[in-house]
């Protein structure tokens, strides 16, 4: 089978090489990847991993062979998973536990943009539950976190403040509905409860002034590449307010990964949640991800594998 490999000194940072097809342990289903996701970490890992290391985390397909010890879907199902690493593939071997069947509505590519965006949206926006009536500040809100971000806390019941860098980004984040668009978060008016914090730097030292008594700031990203310099007293305009870091991988256990996966599968069937999509096929990997580097792409970049 084909797959993409890490090829951090080469003339492109990807190539497609040909690899023996995956052995899957007993919990594990063998899954044919019809779509993948390329997220922001994605790009950092590929500079520093080495030579040969085969990245890809998000993925939808369909169940080739079912889990050996009877758990997990049947041959067939349409599925979303997420990995580790190895999802850039024709094929991959994943376990059930984070494996979500996905309902005929929802298409892969969409499937495909839900395991890290989608369950970093839905994970630290539960930090500040429940959430009707209360106001959320989200920055990169137009990114693949963010804009799952401002519509899973609409769908809440929260007064959303988004926060998009440019003009044209900011369009894209009005559309899906936020009460407020700003370009910096200085301009921010009033309190928040929760504020989902991607940036870092002068935007999260920003962030904890603008917290509540008891508000939170999740961060959960540094987009910036600053450092941020901070003492107790930046706490002081929120009373016994706190700042949480986020970590996709132990955001929960293990076993809940596959149930929030068909959460948000549920939640995109019934039209409640429809991801920003940019689709390509896989052939084009090194072209998009330059232009999503380089904050051109709003919403995933989708890539989809054809099949024979």
């Amino acid at each position: 089978m084909k797959a993409l490999v890490n090829t951090p000194k080469g003339a492109a940072p990807v190539e497609t090489r040909e690899f023996p097809e995956p052995n899957p342990a007993a919990n594990e289903a063998l899954i044919a990847i019809h779509a993948f996701s390329l997220n922001r970490g994605e790009l950092t890992l590929m500079r520093v991993r080495p030579e040969g290391w085969r990245p890809g985390q998000d993925v939808s397909g369909v169940v080739l062979q079912a889990a050996a010890d009877g758990s997990g879907p049947k041959v067939g199902t349409r599925v979303v998973g997420l990995l580790d690493w190895h999802g850039w593939a024709e094929r991959a071997a994943i376990s059930t536990h984070r494996l979500a069947a996905i309902p005929d509505t929802v298409s892969f590519a969409q499937a495909a943009a839900l395991p890290i965006a989608g369950l970093t949206a839905l994970r630290t926006l539960r930090h500040g539950a429940p959430l009707l009536g209360r106001r959320v500040l989200i920055t990169g809100a137009a990114g693949g976190v963010g804009n799952l971000a401002v519509q899973l806390a609409l769908h809440s019941g929260a007064h959303v403040t988004a926060v998009a860098g440019r003009a044209e980004r900011g369009q894209f984040v009005a559309g899906l509905g936020a009460q407020a668009v700003i370009e910096d978060i200085a301009k921010a008016q009033g309190k928040f409860s929760l504020v989902l914090e991607s940036v870092g730097g002068a935007s999260l030292k920003m962030a904890l002034s603008l917290l509540e008594p008891k508000g939170i700031v999740v961060m959960f990203g540094n987009s910036s590449g600053e450092e941020t310099s901070l003492s107790f007293r930046d706490f002081s305009a929120g009373n016994n307010s706190r700042l949480q870091s986020f970590h996709s991988f132990a955001s929960g256990p293990e076993e809940s990964i596959g149930p929030d996966l068909g959460l948000l599968a549920g939640l995109v069937g019934d039209g409640s949640l429809k991801p920003q999509l940019s689709e390509h096929s896989w052939h084009d990997f090194v072209a998009v991800a330059a232009a999503l580097r380089e904050r051109k792409i709003n919403g995933k970049a989708i890539f989809t594998i054809e099949q024979a």
